[in-house]
């Protein structure tokens, strides 16, 4: 594991944190290394009825969550879509669902698991957009939303030391269709 990972992780080994898992390598990643730490976690996993393997995924996470005995809680996404800035809709609508859960039970703390990957591409898109200093500046290791702290633990972490963690380890994840769909801005870049 990381040493920044252990670090940032370390500061909140006492509390109970919640930690959001897609299914992707990234989350099940961080979802396995918290477990290895004996953090006190309960998993939130947001459906968000949008694509064919999402049954999978919910179905996977849960069972994922059992097996390293961490409690589970799957979201149902069942309003209407938008048209359009549907990335957008449901990032705000993945929030509500786990910050409303934290707030219900307590949880000052939601871990997330953007990798280092996702640090650069959000500053491309912001360079793109033509952002300011404090677009620029990326992604926060720790921030918070709705009154709920927000934990980036993996952000000194790549994508490729996650898929090697569980290739090696033969851990199972998913792959989002949604990632190769140059339609969203994130996938082009």
């Amino acid at each position: 594991m990381n040493e920044k990972f252990l670090d940032l992780v370390g500061k909140y080994s006492g509390l109970q944190v919640a930690v959001a898992v897609s299914g992707g390598v990234d989350s099940v990643c961080l979802l396995n290394w918290l477990a290895k730490l004996k953090i006190n976690l309960v998993a939130l996993h947001v459906h968000h009825h949008l694509r064919k393997a999402a049954d999978a995924e919910a179905e996977y996470v849960a069972d994922a969550c059992r097996a390293l005995g961490v409690p589970c809680h799957v979201f149902h996404w069942t309003a209407e879509k938008p048209a359009r800035g549907l990335e957008s809709a449901a990032r705000v609508a993945r929030y509500k669902f786990m910050t409303d859960f934290c707030h219900e039970n307590g949880i000052k703390v939601l871990m997330t698991a953007h990798q280092a990957d996702d640090q650069i591409e959000t500053f491309l898109m912001n360079l793109a957009r033509g952002s300011g200093v404090v677009g620029l500046a990326g992604i926060q290791a720790e921030s918070y939303r709705d009154g709920i702290k927000i934990v980036r633990p993996l952000l000194s972490v790549f994508r490729a030391e996650l898929i090697e963690y569980c290739n090696k380890n033969k851990i199972k994840y998913f792959e989002d269709e949604m990632n190769f769909d140059d339609k969203y801005t994130r996938a082009k870049i």
